[in-house]
């Protein structure tokens, strides 16, 4: 396994993210109704936190590697996919074979699935349709690794990734606006809005260019970037104010026009100043360990998979013994039940495919003329 420190401001966010995402499945497949009061309503902005902090966890490693001249596209590729298939797959298998988890609902071709192409054109319902923004990662990491060795090639490189990224905002600002359009929420209802914006990879990259903007400052302007974590409370504050002005509006009116085209830039802009002040060492969330935050965030990815249709099932069986999951007992079984799955999945399944990585794919490659390590 890695010996890489792991940053408690880091593991922190991560498990808010999957404690949102959980809410918000909660109220969604499991009760019907907002258990977690209006956590379970802003609960979807569980992924895009997941996204921001995706991106600059892969943009830090692009930079970092591509600076010392040690980046290799198909180690980056064999680590990434040895990292996320393992237990997507055994997932999968379940949804695919497994009575309990195959669901009523429909389910699209497999291929999709597999190739984590399930989120072009996905409607609400689908079977595992939690899987899309697994899709939109998977998706990132492979086009992000090609844009920078391109770059990196270029003159001036350091600018044209600022134009680049300032780029990508406002081209998904246009593309939503594009989306809403054909979606027209009043008319066509939800389900539309869901398929042309929510789902669309190309209406979804904020969060994730979001954290690639702070990668970028990290690594290619050192300076800056030592001033600016110099304030960790203050971009702290500044996170949870527009982190909570964005959520609030897209409480008040979540699918309108102007909500979906600039709402997710500000939420990528709070979430964003969060990860910040995560990787400011003055500030409270650098320096508070949440208990067990740490280990919520090494299961997240693995819980993040299982949750949804586990709590469903175990609901259902909870029902003979009287206990309704919308109780605090209910809750607290289901809860156990997921971060309990995930740990199962985490340990059998997930670790044994990292100590292989870390064996067999080495994190960088060699710089090139130097010389092998000593054996």
């Amino acid at each position: 396994m890695s010996s890489t420190p792991r940053l408690a401001g880091l593991d922190t966010l991560r498990a808010l993210a999957i404690v949102l995402v959980f809410a918000n499945h909660y109220m969604g497949f499991v009760t019907f109704a907002p258990t977690f009061g209006v956590v379970s309503r802003i609960g979807w902005a569980g992924v895009d936190l997941f996204f921001a902090l995706s991106g600059y966890l892969i943009g830090n490693q692009l930079f970092a590697g591509l600076q010392r001249g040690t980046f290799s596209l198909p180690r980056f590729a064999a680590r990434r996919l040895l990292r996320t298939l393992p237990n997507y797959y055994v997932v999968l298998a379940l949804y695919a074979f497994w009575p309990p988890f195959m669901e009523p609902a429909r389910h699209e071709p497999w291929w999709e699935y597999f190739t984590f192409t399930l989120n072009w054109g996905l409607m609400p319902g689908t079977r595992f349709s939690h899987s899309w923004s697994l899709c939109v990662e998977e998706q990132f990491y492979f086009v992000l690794p090609l844009v920078a060795v391109l770059i990196a090639a270029c003159r001036r490189a350091k600018v044209l990734w600022w134009l680049v990224l300032l780029a990508g905002f406002g081209a998904g600002m246009w593309l939503r606006h594009q989306g809403w359009l054909a979606a027209d929420p009043p008319a066509r209802g939800n389900a539309a809005f869901y398929r042309e914006i929510y789902y669309a990879t190309l209406c979804r990259f904020d969060e994730l260019l979001a954290g690639v903007l702070l990668a970028l400052i990290r690594q290619h302007h050192p300076a800056a970037w030592q001033r600016i974590t110099a304030f960790g409370n203050w971009t702290l504050l500044a996170g949870l104010v527009v982190t909570g002005l964005t959520l609030n509006w897209f409480l008040d009116d979540h699918f309108g026009h102007r909500a979906s085209v600039v709402g997710y830039p500000l939420l990528a802009l709070g979430f964003g100043l969060l990860v910040l002040a995560a990787l400011s060492p003055g500030s409270l969330l650098a320096r508070v360990r949440v208990p067990g935050a740490a280990s919520i965030a090494v299961w997240s990815y693995a819980i993040y998979l299982v949750h949804k249709q586990l709590c469903v099932v175990m609901a259902e069986a909870l029902l003979p013994y009287g206990i309704d999951a919308a109780e605090p007992l209910g809750i607290a079984l289901l809860a156990a039940g997921s971060i309990g799955a995930g740990w199962l999945l985490y340990f059998v399944i997930e670790t044994p495919f990292m100590k292989l990585r870390e064996r067999y794919v080495a994190a960088s490659a060699p710089r090139e003329g130097a010389l092998p390590a000593a054996t």
